[in-house]
């Protein structure tokens, strides 16, 4: 039995030697930001943009620096073939390979898996960015470049979070895996099937999930802990054999264009209201704790609208826009095919629109029973109108949301991260957006996920003049090394 005076001063040996070790990382990191800046112009400069067929090379070549990286850092790397994308025209094209790594394996420590993506949105000078966006470009701060924020910093962020401990010959507190994709932004292909083929094996010892591929709500650090799915769906109204001249047959037939903006009138209330029956009750409520988190959370209405360039908003309390931003699903309508929508004027009757819209998810809505919901409720709306036309609906996409508990150990261990790193509690948000990777890690391992995002709120991910600022990038680093070392904490019960 040791004296309780001599384990006391053992462990306070035990918590110095920690935050002098963790002192030490960070002047690694603040020694080398010149390296990490460099190390992220390199991977902007290579065109990884997945939506284009033509820059399918260059997205090859992203996944092989990527993978030599982590090869050279020691780690298992394999680059796993996960088959062929079939194209619109028939043909087939090789998917890029997803990279993973292993860093440890010691069955004595947790084993934390991190998910990033290297490939990115398209982008041209034309667009109307300020600079090159494949030629990271540093202005007051912040590195400007396509794909910087959204996902190649915060990729390289942990891969240099690993690298620290190892050039300071200190022992990783976790075992660290890495699955690197380059499919993201056109919807992971492939990458669910890898996932389910390599559960019992690559993902059977991992404890946690980490993914960092969202952002903060304002300059105060976040944790996720949800996001909304979303369900797409196609309208599609078909009247005449082929498209007519307004002049010569305007008044005689019942246009597809005109039935369609009727029933698309019909999905959503001026006040933002979805009409569909059965959706809106789906939703769990909004409870007093969580309305209470919100009420905390940093956000400014009047810099939001400015951001966006509106001088209204759909509520006007902070609260409500949050919830209805994160945690209650909405209609969107994003265009109509077939219509004409080129400049000047062309009098033209279209013979066929489809029209794309979608509705996120959040719980307990599920996408199946959405799909049936809102075809059966066009189809009855449409069927008042008594049109000879013919409506098909299909749901295209059908992404369920993906909510964690926030009193989960290891949104604890994230959250004395940011504290130690920062100073600061951080927020604790949920993203609008979808990021169905996540719903089926859960699903197909079972595992526990946190999102860390470092992205700055102002980072215009997919827009243009998309950036990282350098200080979320280096100070983001830290906060990966001081999480690994926290997750370490961990009791090994808490899985």
């Amino acid at each position: 039995q040791m004296n309780p005076q001599v384990l006391l001063c053992v462990l306070l040996v035990i918590s110095t030697v920690h935050s002098f070790q963790y002192k030490e990382l960070v002047q690694h990191v603040d020694n080398h930001q010149e390296e990490y800046v460099e190390a992220l112009r390199e991977w902007v400069a290579i065109e990884s943009d997945s939506s284009n067929v033509l820059k399918r090379p260059d997205l090859h070549r992203m996944m092989e620096t990527t993978a030599q990286k982590l090869r050279l850092m020691g780690g298992t790397v394999e680059l796993v073939d996960i088959g062929e994308q079939e194209l619109p025209n028939g043909q087939t094209l090789a998917l890029p390979k997803v990279v993973t790594a292993t860093f440890g394996t010691d069955p004595n420590k947790h084993t934390v898996c991190v998910y990033g993506h290297v490939d990115v949105q398209p982008a041209k000078l034309e667009d109307g960015w300020a600079t090159d966006p494949y030629n990271l470009t540093d202005i007051n701060g912040n590195l400007y470049g396509r794909g910087a924020s959204d996902n190649k910093a915060p990729v390289l962020a942990w891969i240099h979070a690993v690298e620290a401990y190892q050039a300071l010959s200190m022992e990783l507190p976790v075992n660290v895996k890495f699955v690197i994709e380059g499919m993201e932004e056109t919807g992971s292909n492939g990458l669910d099937a890898m996932i389910l083929a390599q559960r019992d094996t690559f993902f059977s010892d991992v404890d946690y999930i980490i993914i960092s591929d969202c952002g903060w709500l304002s300059r105060r650090p976040a944790l996720t802990y949800g996001t909304r799915g979303n369900c797409y769906f196609f309208a599609e109204v078909e009247g005449p054999k082929q498209d007519l001249h307004s002049g010569v047959y305007g008044g005689t037939v019942i246009e597809p264009m005109t039935d369609l903006i009727g029933i698309l009138d019909t999905l959503i209330s001026p006040s933002g209201k979805i009409l569909i029956p059965g959706i809106r009750e789906a939703v769990a409520p909004l409870s007093d704790e969580e309305w209470k988190m919100y009420q905390d959370i940093q956000f400014d209405m009047d810099s939001y609208k400015n951001k966006i360039g509106v001088t209204q908003l759909m509520y006007s309390n902070k609260v409500d826009l949050l919830a209805h931003m994160w945690r209650y699903p909405t209609v969107s309508v994003h265009g109509i095919e077939g219509a004409f929508s080129d400049s000047g004027s062309k009098t033209v009757i279209p013979a066929k629109v489809t029209a794309k819209f979608s509705i996120r998810q959040v719980p307990n809505m599920d996408p199946a029973m959405v799909k049936k919901q809102v075809t059966d409720y066009l189809h009855s709306v449409f069927a008042k109108r008594k049109s000879p036309n013919k409506l098909k609906v299909t749901m295209v996409i059908g992404a369920k949301p993906w909510l964690a508990d926030t009193q989960h150990p290891l949104y604890e261990a994230g959250k004395a991260a940011v504290k130690r790193v920062f100073d600061m509690d951080p927020d604790l948000i949920r993203e609008g957006g979808t990021i169905p990777i996540a719903r089926t890690f859960q699903d197909v391992t079972g595992k526990s996920i946190i999102m860390m995002p470092i992205g700055g709120f102002d980072d215009g991910l997919h827009s243009q003049n998309e950036k990282m600022s350098r200080y979320n990038y280096i100070e983001g680093t830290k906060l990966f090394i001081a999480y690994l070392n926290e997750v370490s904490q961990i009791k090994k019960t808490s899985v």
